[in-house]
């Protein structure tokens, strides 16, 4: 059997290992799913869902420094990161199962003509079946908790296929489920190649696919779906800031290099492109370069480390061409734009690169900010808008119609007023537009996809 080695991204040690499933092992996981959903008397019932979740949460508590650690070694998000990684973590369980008390259908309004006199109708929510849930590496336990803990507090049965980054905290975290009293057949951890994940999406026995990762893997799998099998994909974007002029940079500038270098940029809403007045451009990314300058790079279970690695030392060479193209294409490098050894890479702030530049046009995933100068804002609502990528944006102002005409202006799923693009809680909606992803992401939202309604009719 293959193993899958797993690596601190910093120092590229072993820090572990899982073993790979083969198609005969996911099949027969599969089947057990399947054959668990078809027979509705082993259906888990709210109230042990419920009981499952409650211990759940409250174990992941007893162990918050353990999965906080675990989330930097293998995921290279720093510890101070990791750490509220876990709290949004426990909350999202309990979010579950807040929703659940929500889970409810409605009345159907009868008796409205002469054919519906008599009946009384309404809907109940029912699980949609089985769910495949195939997951990203830079938020390896929260994102785990959004696909896996709504399927498991809807009565899906449930199989996870982690990153192959960072398997060992969808591991942990499948392991609590067991300890809380899950029985095993419900939530199965299945580690796989690329292939072995492509043919369980193709299999009709999978009644839900979700989806976290890169747009060109995920639109290729929505292609292999058998017909019925219903999707969620989130992917990333490019996201545009929008600034105004006479603005307090001492509150945004704080903003946008938090948006903008958590996670060393590794996030799918991180600040990626900031339109500035032309007059006050280079000022902002001035002092965006002096805050991003001062940030300690390092590896990401030091206490003082503010940006760790990127995931693997090829995304490092990627981001340093992309960086270097850019400067050679007229883009003014303000801070950065070298590797810090093998694994990690300077916060870098660039002016004005050329809007083909490919840190102007393709998703950097990486610890880079591009400021441009604008003469007219409806130009930058332009550039905001022109890729096909949209999921979130911002807005910096202090007038409320440049806010509104923001909002209205900028093809998003989310505006953020007054914040940085990669703002989020768990129980919002969370959904990219276009190329950005299909469906809606959010706790609440997933349960939702992941039940169906069912009718009844009553003549009386």
């Amino acid at each position: 059997m293959k193993t899958l080695e797993v690596v601190n991204p910093f120092d590229l040690k072993s820090i572990g290992s899982v073993a790979l499933c083969n198609w005969d092992i996911a099949d027969r996981y599969l089947k057990i799913s399947d054959d668990l959903f078809r027979n509705r008397k082993s259906w888990l019932s709210i109230e042990e869902r419920i009981r499952i979740l409650k211990k759940v949460a409250q174990i992941m508590l007893g162990r918050s420094e353990q999965l906080a650690f675990l989330i930097a070694n293998e995921g290279g998000k720093p510890l101070i990161d990791a750490r509220v990684e876990v709290a949004r973590a426990i909350d999202g369980v309990e979010i579950c199962i807040k929703e659940l008390s929500h889970a409810a259908g409605e009345e159907i309004p009868m008796g409205l003509t002469a054919a519906s006199a008599h009946k009384l109708a309404f809907t109940i929510r029912e699980p949609i079946g089985p769910v495949l849930a195939i997951s990203a590496f830079n938020h390896p336990l929260n994102l785990i908790v959004h696909q896996v803990m709504p399927a498991v507090a809807v009565g899906c049965p449930v199989l996870v296929k982690p990153a192959d980054d960072t398997p060992l905290s969808c591991e942990a975290l499948v392991n609590i489920l067991y300890e809380a009293g899950l029985p095993k057949e419900w939530c199965s951890f299945v580690p796989c190649e690329l292939k072995v994940a492509e043919q369980l999406v193709a299999d009709p026995r999978i009644a839900f696919l979700t989806f976290i990762g890169s747009a060109k893997v995920g639109w290729m799998l929505r292609s292999k779906i058998a017909p019925g099998v219903r999707c969620a994909l989130e992917h990333g974007g490019c996201a545009p800031v929008i600034v105004d002029t006479n603005i307090n940079t001492a509150t945004m500038v704080p903003k946008l290099v938090k948006g903008g270098f958590y996670h060393s940029g590794q996030v799918c809403v991180s600040v990626q492109r900031v339109y500035a007045p032309k007059n006050d451009a280079k000022d902002i990314a001035d002092q965006i370069a002096k805050s991003a300058s001062k940030l300690i790079v390092g590896n990401a279970i030091n206490e003082k480390t503010e940006c760790g690695p990127l995931i693997r030392p090829r995304e490092v060479d990627r981001v340093s061409q992309w960086v270097d193209e850019a400067i050679a294409e007229g883009g003014q490098l303000m801070c950065g734009g070298k590797k810090v050894g093998q694994t990690c890479y300077a916060p870098t702030v660039i002016l004005n690169p050329a809007p083909n530049s490919k840190v102007s046009t393709q998703e950097i995933f990486g610890p880079v900010v591009c400021v441009y100068s604008y003469e007219d804002v409806e130009e930058a609502f332009a550039a905001a808008n022109k890729l096909p990528f949209a999921f979130q944006s911002a807005v910096f102002t202090n007038r409320i119609d440049f806010g509104f005409r923001a909002i209205q202006s900028l093809d998003a799923s989310a505006v953020m007023v007054n914040e940085h693009t990669a703002f989020r809680v768990d129980w919002m909606p969370f959904a990219g537009r276009k190329q950005s992803g299909y469906g809606v992401g959010g706790i609440p939202y997933t349960m939702r996809d992941m039940t169906q309604d069912k009718m009844i009719v009553f003549s009386v």
